[in-house]
């Protein structure tokens, strides 16, 4: 299934994008109406996920609207936790990072996480404002998110993807400057508008390996990055085991499972995003994001 969450009648709705149509699952008599956002979807568990499957088979055009009477979100809106994100998980961005730091290349031993501020959330469509005054050197990174769909702690690595619902695409918008400045990535990381995701969830089951998907960004229709996420240096089994031996991880959670080579700081000269500018991310059989930079009033 391709889920999405989806402005319509000035109300946010959970939906399974069909083709040119929208099915909206609480039109039909059969769903269960309090199931009307994508984090009740995920709590739902398993038997609402196949149910709903089972009635995308039979939707009418009663149940649908029109893909373009639609306004794409990103489809988890406002997640309960920050956003979980891996730094340097692609062998080439590693050794593009050290070189931009003249830095010895070494490959990191373990995950590198840090978080972006779940009120970073950003629409896959929507403008990215930016204070020019406040950052001028705002970056892209285009990456494989991972949707966890059932809540687990301490989880092997041999369970992991029984607890992935689902995958999308991230922009991890960074303000360099900032990053530097205050000697962490969370700030930097957090901007408002700077976590745009979408355009679908596209769930487990419809992408067997997503350790074989081409990755790419663009700005401005000039590509940036063009990759595969066959190169992560951390499986996503790996990272959820991980990450689950100390914290928990609950359903709805998001991680962003990192960028490859590409990105604007460490190219000669470096290349920051300006108002005016358009930045694209696409990851294979999910979709592309398309967000246009303008200055914050």
């Amino acid at each position: 299934m391709r889920l999405v969450s989806c402005e319509y009648i000035n109300k946010v709705w959970l939906g399974v994008e069909q083709g040119e149509r929208i099915f909206l699952p609480t039109r039909h008599p059969d769903w269960d109406p309090s199931i009307d956002s994508m984090l009740s979807l995920l709590d739902a568990g398993n038997q609402a996920w196949e149910k709903l499957a089972r009635l995308c088979e039979d939707a009418d055009n009663a149940h649908c609207v029109s893909r373009n009477e639609v306004t794409l979100c990103s489809p988890i809106p406002r997640p309960r936790q920050n956003v979980i994100c891996l730094g340097l998980n692609y062998v080439d961005h590693v050794s593009e990072t050290s070189t931009a730091k003249q830095e010895e290349i070494k490959l990191p031993r373990s995950p590198i996480v840090f978080t972006k501020a779940a009120n970073s959330m950003n629409g896959p469509y929507n403008d990215i404002e930016i204070n020019t005054r406040v950052s001028a050197k705002m970056d892209w990174e285009a990456e494989l998110g991972v949707i966890i769909g059932k809540t687990g702690f301490g989880i092997s690595e041999q369970d992991a993807m029984q607890h992935v619902f689902g995958y999308t695409v991230i922009n991890d918008v960074t303000a360099r400057d900032r990053q530097k400045w205050h000697k962490q990535f969370y700030i930097g990381k957090s901007y408002r508008g700077c976590c745009p995701m979408g355009p679908v969830i596209v769930t487990a089951d419809d992408i067997k390996y997503p350790h074989n998907l081409q990755l790419r960004s663009w700005v401005n229709g000039n590509l940036k990055q063009d990759s595969n996420t066959r190169h992560q240096i951390f499986s996503i089994a790996n990272v959820i085991s991980v990450l689950s031996q100390g914290m928990e991880l609950e359903a709805g959670d998001i991680i962003a499972t990192g960028t490859p080579s590409g990105v604007g700081y460490a190219r000669t000269p470096p290349e920051f995003l300006m108002p005016g500018d358009v930045v694209e991310c696409e990851v294979e059989n999910i979709g592309k994001i398309s967000n246009r930079i303008t200055e914050r009033k």
